[in-house]
């Protein structure tokens, strides 16, 4: 089936692109928030701000890792809603600096439908695993009807396409689907070295170390700075025997070839198809 174009609408708040955003979709019942946290008093007259839904809080934890919060909020008596919530303290995430809000036009969710997305897409974040979540609880998942599920399901997909649009690749999956060798028409590349056993791909973003990949156990002195921090922010990803447990993204094949093999390496020349082709030639082949 053919993949259709989407037609969103972002609405610039205040004239500028690190202000306030409002989203909307084409045929999607919901609306969506951008709010910085310098700008939460001057949003409390906004009437969406105050009905039932979800939000999520982006941040930074204490060891400079981004961490987002997920959580739900419903309307209250003093007609405080989603905004109410978001200015309470969260003590699960140190310092946030964006709230993402989703909500509807009509303030259609009640608590089951809130409950539901929020565990929805806490789930979802954590399996995509772009930013840790750093909710203390799992929240419950309520209880749907089939019916009121499959409407939730579409809520969903509409959400993803909007979060997406506003910049947050929360729930963008590293690398897509792996097909005939193929990752996105790029190929899966190999490189072998020592104890290194790993496979990589080229994103739009830079260039994935995929999981299962078998990284040196050792760092020596020449190992370029940045690969050593990929070590450290990818430290909960790297098994007791040096093995990942989740893809990651580094910013080039190099910087890639360099967090894998604990040296300073061409990545260019060490990364290969399984043809045997170094990653240098294989644009010249296509």
């Amino acid at each position: 089936m053919a993949v259709r174009g989407k037609s969103i609408n972002l609405f610039l708040m205040d004239g500028e692109s690190n202000g306030r955003i409002k989203c909307s979709l084409t045929n999607w019942t919901g609306i969506a928030y951008k709010i910085p946290r310098t700008d939460i008093d001057r949003s409390k007259n906004i009437e969406h701000l105050n009905h039932n839904g979800v939000y999520f809080l982006f941040g930074t934890s204490e060891n400079g890792e981004d961490v987002v919060y997920v959580g739900q909020a419903r309307s209250r008596k003093n007609g405080n809603g989603i905004l109410g919530r978001i200015v309470e303290p969260h003590p699960s995430i140190d310092y946030w600096t964006d709230a993402v809000i989703l909500t509807t036009r009509d303030d259609y969710f009640g608590p089951t439908e809130i409950s539901y997305l929020e565990n929805r897409f806490c789930n979802m974040a954590k399996e995509i695993g772009r930013y840790p979540v750093v909710n203390s609880n799992d929240p419950s998942p309520g209880n749907l009807t089939e019916e009121k599920e499959s409407e939730m399901e579409e809520f969903i997909d509409y959400a993803l396409i909007v979060i997406g649009a506003m910049g947050y690749k929360l729930f963008t999956p590293i690398v897509n689907k792996k097909q005939n060798g193929k990752v996105s028409n790029e190929p899966i590349l190999f490189m072998k070295r020592g104890e290194v056993d790993a496979t990589g791909v080229r994103t739009t973003e830079g260039f994935a170390v995929l999981k299962g990949s078998k990284i040196s156990p050792t760092i020596v002195k020449s190992c370029p700075e940045n690969a050593r921090k990929y070590r450290q922010k990818y430290a909960t990803k790297i098994s007791s025997d040096y093995v990942l447990t989740e893809d990651v993204l580094v910013s080039s094949p190099s910087a890639g070839a360099a967090f894998v093999g604990g040296a300073s390496i061409s990545g260019n020349e060490v990364w290969k198809t399984k043809e045997g082709i170094a990653l240098k030639d294989v644009d010249c082949d296509m």
